[in-house]
């Protein structure tokens, strides 16, 4: 996924006010060797802006945040750690649905003990070498998950689903929301956009077929009574213990859930 980035270089420039733009231009009759030491000074500062993060190069990630450039699957890969504390041996045999699945694949193979799947809803035309192989091994697929899932019944310990129910009607959550549940054994872990956040631009609709719907957790309550999909308390209680002790706040809707007998 493309993002703009806001050149604050050039802002700088046409302000008039980059760093040390006045010794440079300075008609004072300072010595050569002052100048010269001004401008290497400078260098070394930007510099150190660009690789803090917090300067010029840093801040273009809260310009795309704001523009709307938010992804539940990224907070899937910020939450591993607290996931892996909450759901313990759960975590070994993990299946991760949504867009970008390889990311969360690749991160969840790296951690100790825990294999991983994933299925990627879309096309990975665009896809790196490194997912393509992930791929070709069939660690992920590609498949339209408003239909049934390529998988036996309790494939999995846990599945993670983020980014993927927000695009869907009501019609085709019907479908996809018990299949999800149907190959999870111990939890199923939905991560889900919040009302007022902003996901696929007009760019991206060919991809996803239709703008995300926004839902309320209210909304999603009643929708899991309705397909008789219970909370899962202890998951729920020991996701928030975890997430405490680590100071850890998701940007995303969390949902727990048991998966079907």
């Amino acid at each position: 996924m493309s993002r703009r980035q806001v050149s604050s270089t050039r802002r700088f420039v046409d302000t008039g006010n980059f760093p040390f733009s006045g010794a440079l231009h300075s008609k004072s009759r300072s010595s050569p060797l002052l100048s010269i030491a001004l401008v290497v000074v400078g260098a070394f500062l930007l510099i150190g802006y660009a690789y803090s993060g917090s300067g010029i190069f840093g801040g273009a990630k809260v310009v795309s945040r704001a523009e709307g450039d938010f992804s539940c699957t990224l907070e899937v890969q910020r939450a591993i750690p607290i996931l892996k504390k909450a759901y313990g041996d759960s975590m070994h045999k993990v299946l991760h649905v949504g867009p970008d699945t390889c990311s969360v694949v690749s991160k969840l193979l790296k951690e100790e003990e825990t294999e991983a799947w994933g299925v990627e809803p879309y096309d990975i035309e665009d896809a790196d070498a490194s997912c393509k192989n992930l791929v070709r091994k069939g660690i992920v697929r590609v498949a339209d998950i408003k239909f049934s899932l390529p998988y036996r019944p309790k494939s999995f310990s846990l599945v993670i689903v983020s980014d993927a129910l927000d695009y869907l009607s009501p019609k085709y959550l019907n479908r996809t929301l018990p299949e999800l549940a149907r190959v999870a054994a111990d939890g199923l872990v939905i991560f889900n956009g919040s009302p007022g956040q902003q996901r696929a631009k007009v760019a991206e609709l060919s991809k996803f077929g239709r703008p995300a719907k926004m839902r309320s957790s209210s909304w999603w309550v009643r929708y899991f009574v309705q397909t008789s999909l219970e909370e899962n308390e202890a998951g729920i209680s020991k996701f928030e213990q975890a997430a405490s002790k680590q100071s850890y706040k998701p940007s995303c809707q969390v949902f727990h859930l048991k998966p079907y007998n």
